[in-house]
């Protein structure tokens, strides 16, 4: 699974990367080295402006999303911290992700992220997690991929309100190969640049080439790496957190 997540590149590094055509600078984040379920995270995606639709013009967004999927049909935000990842082998079928699936889909930037391995200490006995930053190797950027959805909230009158409209996203998970499988049997699917374009296209809905695209996970090599246990707590941050642990 993934259940926290590096990600400190600046906007204007990812809009080069992923050669954005629309990014609004008053939408902001600070980098964070542990990001966590519902947080607001980095999404690039590509869709077509309301206005714009009789033209067909497709813009490719540099946005702020929440993490954890919310369907358009749930009740409320909560179920969302259920839903911040979709299993690959499955995520065309399931009623939470399907329609995303088919339509909308995005790349969430990450430097690395954290898997959590049982360590038994030799004296005591005990055991406890220890938690692995895992990242590639050559320092490059990670494109995970991921689903968004629209969610209208009941309780804002106006569809026009702003506050009416939450955009949520899901990561999708793979089995670990490499660095990450000796520490986690699931891992993030992290997608190679060749693949940004056929991903992000919204027009691109058959289900069969989507997976093509999935399987094998690309990327380069992976390294795992024991870090500060300070990442158990989701109140912490900075880059201390990539420290190696003490005895």
């Amino acid at each position: 699974m993934c259940g926290r997540y590096v990600s400190t590149r600046g906007p204007e590094d990812l809009v080069r990367h992923f050669r954005v055509t629309e990014w609004r600078p008053e939408e902001a984040l600070e980098p964070s080295w542990n990001v966590a379920p519902t947080d607001p995270v980095w999404a690039v995606l590509e869709r077509t402006p309301r206005e714009e639709r009789e033209a067909g013009s497709v813009r490719r967004e540099l946005r702020v999303l929440r993490w954890g999927l919310v369907p358009s049909w749930a009740k409320d935000l909560r179920i969302g911290a259920r839903l911040i990842n979709a299993r690959v082998e499955t995520v065309h079928e399931k009623p939470a992700f399907r329609r995303a699936f088919a339509g909308r889909r995005c790349l969430l930037p990450a430097d690395g992220f954290y898997e959590w391995q049982q360590v038994r200490a030799e004296d005591t006995g005990r055991t406890r997690k220890q938690p692995y930053f895992i990242h590639p190797e050559d320092g490059e950027v990670m494109a995970l991929a991921g689903l968004y959805e629209y969610w209208r909230d009941p309780e804002v009158a106006r569809d026009d309100d702003p506050a009416a409209w939450v955009t949520t996203c899901t990561v999708l998970t793979t089995e670990a190969t490499d660095a990450a499988g000796r520490v986690h049997p699931r891992m993030p699917l992290a997608l190679t640049p060749d693949h940004y374009d056929a991903w992000l296209d919204p027009g691109h809905q058959d289900p069969g080439g989507l997976r093509e695209l999935l399987s094998p996970p690309g990327g380069g090599r992976l390294d795992a790496r024991p870090v500060s246990p300070a990442v158990n707590d989701v109140r912490n941050n900075g880059p201390g957190l990539l420290a190696e642990p003490t005895p």
